[in-house]
């Protein structure tokens, strides 16, 4: 009897697999809307509406550095209609906060959508033509430059608190509920430098409003090949990957994650999708669950040692 309805409820599983989705299915985001991560969500929950047939809605839920959003959707019902599209921020929390209301266990990876890259960008009102004038001026006034992020424990956080390790700087955190906010403080000139991704950006940096200094990686940016990398600039051992993916409930059946990831997988090698990204200095993944875990545990490690080390708290 017990291996009848273990059969049973394992074709009952798959059944569910291959019909879903069924309805609507939501991504939770945990920033507010107008940033990076909440731009490459739509243009993912855009996608897999066309492709599942089913509407794919956008719902954000910023505060707390994400954990909000975060712990919101690991206590959610594991069926794959409530899954969280968060960026290398989330890896960043799990180092960062002591007591985090989640863990890595309470989520299943789905898949990596996209990659970007993060820059080190000031704002056009500060004299700081490079990198190198930007660590002579707040190595001259220590505690006199503030720089902007979208919250305690985002990796725009993360990525200043190394550039202040490695250049012997004193810049002070000044945390906004979002990446959008905090883009419009820099530009504003309320702040005067932040890191972030060229999804965010790109358009500012056109028109003058924003000043790219460097990159934060081990490589230029095809989109800004004129900006240096963080390396090339003087300035060694600031390399703040940067990606954009989806998770879900850790209890989520495996179908069910296949079809989410084959969807990821097939929008990010979408040929309109696809071209949007790299216009937007981005790099379409589209991995397996298996590969976004690796990726997820080897990330959480090494943001631990940084976080050790340069002494980063949550503010």
């Amino acid at each position: 009897m017990r291996t009848l309805l273990f059969l049973l409820a394992l074709g009952c599983g798959d059944a569910a697999a291959q019909s879903f989705p069924v309805r609507p299915v939501r991504f939770i985001v945990g920033f507010t809307p107008g940033g990076g991560v909440d731009i490459n969500a739509r243009l993912l929950a855009a996608k897999l509406s066309e492709l599942f047939g089913q509407q794919v809605v956008v719902e954000n839920k910023p505060g707390a550095g994400t954990n909000i959003a975060n712990e919101y959707v690991a206590k959610s019902t594991a069926d794959g209609y409530t899954l969280l599209f968060n960026s290398a921020a989330f890896a960043v929390n799990l180092a960062l906060y002591r007591n985090p209301p989640y863990a890595l266990r309470d989520f299943a990876p789905v898949s990596v959508f996209s990659e970007s890259v993060n820059l080190l960008v000031v704002s056009a009102s500060l004299p700081a033509r490079t990198l190198q004038d930007l660590v002579t001026m707040a190595r001259a006034r220590p505690g006199s430059l503030n720089y902007s992020s979208a919250g305690a424990g985002t990796t725009q956080h993360m990525a200043a608190e190394l550039f202040k390790l490695r250049s012997g700087t004193d810049i002070v955190h000044v945390p906004y509920k979002g990446s959008a906010p905090a883009l419009t403080a820099l530009i504003a000139g309320e702040v005067q430098l932040s890191f972030s991704n060229t999804v965010a950006i790109n358009q500012h940096v056109r028109s003058g409003r924003l000043r790219a200094l460097a990159v934060a990686g081990a490589k230029r940016t095809d989109l800004m090949p004129e900006v240096p990398t963080m390396k090339e600039a003087g300035v060694e051992g600031v390399e703040v990957p940067l990606w954009f993916g989806l998770l879900a409930p850790a209890a989520t059946p495996r179908d069910v994650l296949q079809v989410l990831a084959s969807g990821v997988a097939k929008a990010a090698r979408s040929p309109d999708l696809r071209q949007r990204l790299i216009d937007q200095g981005a790099d379409p993944v589209g991995n397996s669950s298996e590969e976004f875990e690796r990726q997820l545990r080897d990330e959480v490690a090494r943001w631990h040692e940084v976080v050790k080390v340069s002494g980063a708290k949550a503010d």
